[in-house]
C-alpha cells in the first residue's frame, strides 16, 4: 500500500530532528514507501463550487527527508493540493496554541471525513483538548480547579493547603507553568498575568512533590500502550517536560497506570485519536492527554528499543484500508 501523506505542521526548518516526532513518523512513512508532502495549515483554502463536499486545499510541495543534521530534508516545487484527490492521509501535526485558528483548521478538515483520512481526527482533536477531555477521568487526578477568580482559588487553596500549580487551560510543552508557594504571595500578580494573556480560564492544582521523580509520558497508538519515559526536571525546574530542559529515562508502568490505559484506550480509538500522549504523576496521577500534536515517540524508542512511528503507521494504514 502505497500513500500519499500530507503533513500540516510547523516549517520544517525550524525542528530538532534528534527528538521530534514528527519528523520520527515522517522517516516511517517514507521507509514503507508512502508519498510525503508539507504544507502549512494556514494555507488551507475551502471551495463550495466543487458538490456537495466542497474542495479543500492547501498550498503544499514533495519532500524526502533524511536524518541528517542541518540537511534533514529536501522540497520540491510548491503548489496547490487537492486533499481529497491528491491525498490519501492527512497528519494533523502542528503546534498548539489551541486557539481560534486551530479550532478552524479542524472544521475545515473535518470536511475530509469519509474522503481521506486525518489523524488525529479533527472533531475528536477539537472536542478533547488536553485539559479540558482529562476531566472525563477526575477519578485518576489530582485535586483540579478551573477558575478565573482569585477568590476561588483562594478558596481552593485552603480546601487543599500547600504550594499550588496554574497553568494555561490550553498551554503545551510547559509554558507558562506556574508554582504558588503555600503563602499564595505570587497568586494576585500571577492571575493578572493569565487574565491578560487568555481570556480563557486557567488550571490550578495542589503541587505535587512526585514530580521530582518524574512525570511519566505514556503514549497510547489506537487505544493500545505503545511505550513510556520517565521525564525529570532539570536542575532549578519544577517542570520535567523535555522541551524546557528535563531529562528522560527507561519507564514500565505500575499497575495504575495500567489501569488508566486500560479505561482510556476503547475511548481513544472510537474517537479516532490514533496518536495519544497521557502524563501521569507519581505513578498514579493523570494530568494531561495530548492528542493535538504528541511527542515523546523518539525518546521511548531510544531506551525501549521498540519502533513506535511504524506501530502508529500500522494503524494509519487499517484505518485508511477502512474508509
Amino acid at each position: 500500500m502505497t500513500l500519499r501523506v500530507a503533513v500540516q505542521m510547523d516549517p520544517l526548518e525550524t525542528i530538532k530532528i534528534g527528538g521530534d516526532s514528527s519528523f520520527a513518523l515522517m522517516l516511517a512513512a517514507q521507509a514503507r514507501g508512502h508519498q510525503l508532502f508539507h504544507y502549512d495549515v494556514r494555507t488551507l483554502a475551502y471551495d463550495t463550487a466543487h458538490g456537495a463536499g466542497g474542495r479543500l486545499t492547501c498550498w503544499g510541495a514533495p519532500v524526502t527527508v533524511q536524518r541528517v543534521e542541518g540537511a534533514h530534508f529536501t522540497r520540491g516545487e510548491y503548489r496547490l493540493i487537492d486533499l481529497v484527490e491528491d491525498i490519501d492521509v492527512v497528519l494533523m501535526r502542528q503546534d498548539p496554541p489551541f486557539d481560534l485558528g486551530y479550532i478552524t483548521a479542524t472544521h475545515l478538515l473535518e470536511r475530509l471525513a469519509g474522503r481521506t483520512l486525518v489523524v488525529n481526527d479533527p472533531v475528536a482533536v477539537r472536542n478533547a483538548p488536553e485539559k479540558v477531555f482529562v476531566l472525563d477521568y477526575a477519578r485518576f487526578m489530582p485535586p483540579t480547579f478551573i477558575a478565573r477568580r482569585i477568590e476561588d482559588v483562594r478558596a481552593f487553596n485552603l480546601r487543599h493547603p500547600g504550594d499550588l500549580v496554574i497553568k494555561p487551560l490550553h498551554g503545551n510543552g510547559g509554558k507558562a507553568v506556574f508554582r504558588v508557594p503555600a503563602d499564595g504571595s505570587n497568586l494576585g500578580a500571577l492571575i493578572e498575568m493569565f487574565e491578560n494573556a487568555w481570556v480563557e480560564p486557567f488550571m490550578v492544582q495542589p503541587f505535587l512533590p512526585d514530580v521530582a521523580e518524574g512525570d511519566k509520558r505514556i503514549v497510547l497508538v489506537d487505544g493500545e500502550f505503545a511505550g513510556a519515559i520517565n521525564r525529570k526536571p532539570g536542575e532549578g525546574e519544577f517542570r520535567s517536560n523535555l522541551a524546557v530542559g528535563g531529562s528522560a529515562e527507561a519507564s514500565e508502568l505500575t499497575s495504575a497506570e495500567e489501569e488508566i490505559c486500560a479505561a482510556l484506550g476503547p475511548e481513544l480509538k472510537a474517537r479516532g485519536l490514533v496518536f495519544v500522549g497521557i502524563d501521569v504523576i507519581g505513578g498514579k496521577w493523570l494530568t494531561e492527554i495530548n492528542v493535538t500534536s504528541p511527542t515523546g515517540i523518539v525518546a521511548i524508542d531510544r531506551f525501549n528499543g521498540t519502533d513506535t512511528a511504524a506501530s502508529i503507521w500500522d494503524a494509519i494504514e487499517v484505518r485508511h484500508a477502512a474508509l
